[in-house]
């Protein structure tokens, strides 16, 4: 898996000097193309696949199979009809952390992909994955004419987890906390050394009046022992405190998971700062990693 991941790495990485950087209106206008063929795959939307597939596609599925363009339809309508047949079935798809890179003719998507339906016991399942489409324009429209993916293993889907958790803390997403850390988690401040719950926690992110400017992770390390995992990292976070004062600090973290439910949930965090604290700024649970 790590040498796979590693030649996915470098080809995205050859892609992009190969192709160039492309507006950010390209790359919205791509990202919202691949959601809508997404959409389309799922709901078995034939018309539009026919369409937003070259005649030549070729896609090499997880398992190493590959599916013709005709047979890649025929896989998402049969799906679909699958689905519609079996409410409990139908799965929920989100397409996001997105990389893309283009020219005016050629197009290069990667993103990751959840999806999230119930299981043979009804209970929910959530299945993650990085997908990477290579494209070209013909004529006035876009056209995919390959595809690949494979699954996410523990430690990947941890190191998405962490910058989630970034994105979540930098949007005050009160939901993510709620699902995300367990019903017995602790989160000690890395400043201050408190201790707080998980309950705690929420009502931190609810009242904050910090604002985030900046949160990067780097120099991520996963370990995985069965059902519980040990990630550490640095992240830099910056921004205002609540008094409107800027900050810029560093911190090294350790997140320790546990994955219950079928899926990994926060159980501990700690961080130390690791660098010059600019301001007196008041910690919150995005400045303790």
């Amino acid at each position: 898996m790590k040498r796979f991941l590693l030649v996915l790495i470098f080809a995205t990485v050859s892609a992009a000097s190969v192709f160039g950087q492309c507006s950010n209106g390209d790359k919205q206008a791509l990202e919202a193309w691949d959601k809508a063929l997404g959409e389309a795959s799922r709901t078995g939307n034939r018309a539009l696949l026919e369409s937003s597939y070259s005649d030549e596609f070729r896609s090499l599925a997880p398992s190493g199979v590959m599916f013709t363009k005709a047979q890649s339809i025929e896989n998402a309508v049969r799906e679909f009809e699958r689905t519609k047949a079996n409410a409990q079935a139908a799965n929920s798809l989100r397409f996001d952390y997105y990389d893309i890179t283009c020219t005016g003719n050629t197009a290069v998507i990667s993103h990751r992909t959840v999806a999230t339906g119930k299981g043979p016991d009804g209970k929910e399942e959530t299945d993650y994955s990085r997908s990477m489409h290579f494209m070209e324009k013909r004529g006035n429209a876009w056209v995919m004419v390959s595809s690949m993916g494979h699954p996410l293993n523990d430690a990947m889907q941890l190191a998405y987890m962490e910058r989630e958790w970034n994105d979540a803390s930098k949007n005050n997403d009160v939901s993510w906390f709620e699902r995300n850390y367990a019903a017995n988690a602790t989160d000690v401040y890395s400043r201050t050394g408190a201790i707080s719950s998980k309950g705690e926690v929420i009502a931190d992110v609810k009242s904050s009046k910090v604002t985030f400017e900046l949160l990067e992770l780097s120099d991520l390390r996963t370990r995985v022992e069965g059902n519980t995992a040990v990630v550490t990292g640095i992240n830099r976070t910056k921004g205002r405190d609540e008094k409107g004062t800027p900050f810029d600090r560093t911190s090294r973290f350790t997140d320790v998971f546990i994955k219950r439910d079928g899926r990994w949930q926060v159980l501990a965090t700690q961080g130390t700062v690791i660098a010059p604290v600019a301001s007196a700024a008041p910690a919150t649970t995005a400045q303790n990693q």
